[in-house]
């Protein structure tokens, strides 16, 4: 995606306050002058500012290593060679028809299924009957307001009307517990990871003409296997556990990582903690839907007689979790532009993730297998002691440790 420069900035406002005052010859070696001044690319940037030609520019050039002479012959305002939207009425509007959102949505359009680079448009508007080269449908369009840009994820689908309201929730309920020393917890699965001799995004320092050889093609047949990474963080003490799974994505998977998370780290920085909450997104492992989710979430309740207490956040705002930006994303930068030739390798690169501001991460790799379409019948989910908040139960729940007989009424 193309954005102006602030050198491109500086020369279109110089342009536009000095243009009314210019003749041909005056405008031809001043924009002559700016592209000197810039250096190598000079003509291509004055050129996109002032949307002067380039061979103008470089006319212009030439005169000033030829010594400028005064001279009285300057061509009339408005004389010269016609402009195409003088010669061809009707030009310009033909151009914005074919580049206008609108016609994204017309399945006959020439233009469909193909990129609407300034030379596709010159061919379409030759077919159309029209003459127009390249660089002037470049600049016509500059002139309209068009610019070249890339598509930017914003949209996030519908917004669910209690989405605001549940962020709330969430952050009131971590508040609470922060404040009263029990551990609070983001958790989620990092994307998949083929492991092999495949090459990775990012680049690091090499010896030059040494880059390291990676396959050309990323097929999964050539896999040493698939890492499955799922991260426990820890916002109160900005540390978090990694179990780098090898099987499958399941929910059974995902709460054996929390488990190993309280085992390893939890049971030790919290010794007098009685509950645990956990955030985490609507899909996936640990999606509010998910029974077996619930079902191995009680037996870890059961077992170190913790009250867990869980909210999701909504929908499609899973870039909100805390683990996202707080683990995931450092653990992309540190591996950046190394293979994951093993699994060993994926982690060791995840537990030697630090941060600035003192992020710690310890990372295990989970041989165990996770298999598929584990179900929870409606007799095991009656058993658990699970109860559900006044506010969006299917969200906000907590499942109370069943040593307590108490416990088990609702």
């Amino acid at each position: 995606m193309r954005r102006d420069t602030a050198a491109e900035t500086t020369i279109r406002e110089k342009y536009e306050a000095l243009s009314g005052f210019l003749d041909e010859r005056a405008r031809r070696l001043w924009a002559a002058t700016e592209s000197v001044a810039q250096g190598y690319g000079g003509d291509a940037l004055v050129s996109a500012a002032t949307g002067i030609a380039r061979a103008t520019i470089r006319k212009g050039r030439q005169e000033l290593e030829a010594g400028i002479e005064p001279s009285e012959r300057l061509r009339r305002a408005g004389s010269g060679r016609p402009k195409l939207e003088q010669v061809q009425p009707g030009l310009p509007e033909a151009l914005e028809a074919l580049v206008e959102p609108l016609t994204r949505g017309d399945p006959m359009s020439p233009l469909r299924w193909t990129c609407k680079s300034a030379a596709n448009l010159a061919v379409e508007l030759a077919t159309q009957g029209w003459t127009a080269s390249v660089s002037w449908v470049g600049r016509m369009l500059r002139r309209m307001g068009y610019s070249q840009r890339g598509l930017r994820k914003t949209r996030e689908g519908e917004s669910h009307p209690d989405r605001n309201a549940q962020f709330e929730h969430i952050n009131t309920t971590a508040d609470d517990f922060l404040g009263r020393g029990q551990p609070v917890i983001s958790v989620d699965t990092k994307k998949k990871e083929l492991v092999g001799d495949f090459k990775n995004g990012g680049r690091e320092w090499q010896r030059k003409r040494e880059p390291e050889k990676v396959l050309v093609h990323d097929f999964p047949t050539d896999a040493i296997g698939k890492a499955i990474p799922y991260g426990v963080y820890d916002m109160g003490r900005n540390e978090a556990y990694v179990s780098v799974g090898c099987d499958h994505d399941t929910p059974a998977f995902a709460v054996a990582a929390i488990r190993r998370w309280w085992t390893k780290m939890g049971s030790q920085a919290y010794p007098e903690a009685s509950q645990l909450f956990i955030t985490a997104d609507a899909g996936g492992s640990n999606g509010y839907r998910s029974r077996v989710w619930k079902a191995e979430l009680q037996k870890l309740a059961d077992d170190f007689g913790l009250t867990i207490k869980v909210s999701h956040f909504p929908p499609g705002t899973s870039k909100w979790n805390k683990i996202e930006h707080r683990l995931f994303c450092y653990i992309t930068q540190n591996w950046r532009g190394r293979p994951l030739r093993t699994f060993e390798t994926v982690v060791q690169l995840i537990g030697h993730t630090r941060t600035a501001k003192g992020l710690r991460v310890r990372a295990r790799l989970d041989k165990r297998k996770y298999p598929t379409g584990g179900k929870v019948s409606k007799a095991e989910m009656e058993s658990l002691a699970l109860h559900r908040d006044d506010f969006h139960g299917d969200w906000n729940y907590e499942l109370r440790p069943r040593g307590d007989q108490r416990e088990l009424i609702s």
